[in-house]
């Protein structure tokens, strides 16, 4: 064998050797970022969707909320009375100056 034939030392004689070590590398990183980069691309969908429909929703809201309220405050009208109830207790009046006990009767201010 010829100097120039024989090879060199530290070099192989398969130069695709590294670019198949460089597949293997780039497989691994494949298999091992692809889980967190498919969760932050899921997370940003599930962000998206939830902006889609929250929006919406939000408008939704924001038109029932007042309508309820209004409801609300008419039923709650209707249901209170405006005649006096007698509840079933005795009337207490305020004690007077001259009702007590030893008291003279005295002018008021």
């Amino acid at each position: 064998m010829a100097a120039a034939e024989r090879p060199q030392a530290g070099k192989t004689g398969r130069p695709w050797q590294v670019a198949g070590a460089g597949v293997v590398a780039l497989g691994a990183c494949a298999v091992c970022c692809a889980g967190p980069v498919l969760a932050v691309l899921g997370g940003l969908s599930i962000a998206s969707l939830a902006g889609a429909v929250w929006i919406p929703a939000l408008a939704v809201v924001a038109v029932i909320a007042p309508v309820g309220m209004v409801w609300v405050l008419r039923k709650r009208r209707r249901a209170t009375s405006t005649e006096p109830v007698d509840l079933g207790m005795p009337a207490v009046s305020a004690p007077t100056r001259a009702s007590r006990v030893g008291d003279a009767p005295v002018d008021t201010f």
